[in-house]
């Protein structure tokens, strides 16, 4: 049977989802590995969205809580909000409580990649933070460390991602992630995707 990847993220201008697809590329690419996109829920009505400028939202399929019980290995995916996940993403993970206490994705890979506004703005904090979720859901975190080689350690040009996963900077929205960035989103992919499937096989 295919190893089921699915990379759940919330984007609210774009940024976070162009790396999804990006690991989605990446977990693809790996034999016997089924990846799959989804969103978790907008929790701010339309007005609020059209204030903000957020364009509206892609045809990708969103999930509910009991679906992520379905995957093998998930990839999590979110923006910053002052160092931390989104409001959005962090009321997706808070009603997971089901399967929090029937432990059903204890044992399960997870990773996690994500965006912020500036340097400053979270590219460590932002994961680090969220660790705590997987930890109470027995999850099992799998870092890219410096898997990624020379690229981690980039220098010339501005680049987001740590050895917790890819990132990228939004900055005031208009910039949008880079060549490098998007080849850390494919590595990160294809890294995690090859961990989900060998816990698969061996258990």
């Amino acid at each position: 049977m295919a190893t089921k990847v699915y990379i759940v993220f919330y984007s609210m201008y774009g940024h976070v989802e162009k790396l999804a697809k990006e690991i989605k590329k990446g977990a693809s690419s790996v034999e016997g590995v089924e990846a799959k996109l989804w969103q978790v829920p907008e929790t701010l009505p339309e007005e609020v969205l059209g204030k903000m400028s957020a364009p509206l939202k892609s045809d990708i399929p969103v999930i509910s809580p009991n679906e992520l019980a379905e995957a093998d290995g998930i990839l999590f995916g979110f923006p910053t909000r002052f160092g931390m996940m989104a409001a959005q993403f962090k009321a997706f993970i808070d009603a997971t409580g089901g399967l929090w206490r029937t432990q059903q994705l204890a044992g399960k890979p997870a990773g996690i990649f994500y965006s912020t506004g500036s340097q400053g703005g979270g590219q460590e904090t932002t994961p680090l933070t969220a660790i705590t979720q997987l930890v109470h859901h027995g999850m099992i975190f799998v870092p890219i460390g410096y898997t990624f080689g020379a690229g981690m350690f980039e220098m010339e040009n501005v680049k987001g991602g740590s050895p917790y996963g890819a990132g990228t900077y939004a900055g005031d929205g208009s910039r949008l992630p880079t060549e490098l960035e998007l080849e850390q989103a494919f590595h990160q992919g294809k890294y995690f995707a090859s961990i989900a499937k060998k816990l698969k096989g061996s258990a």
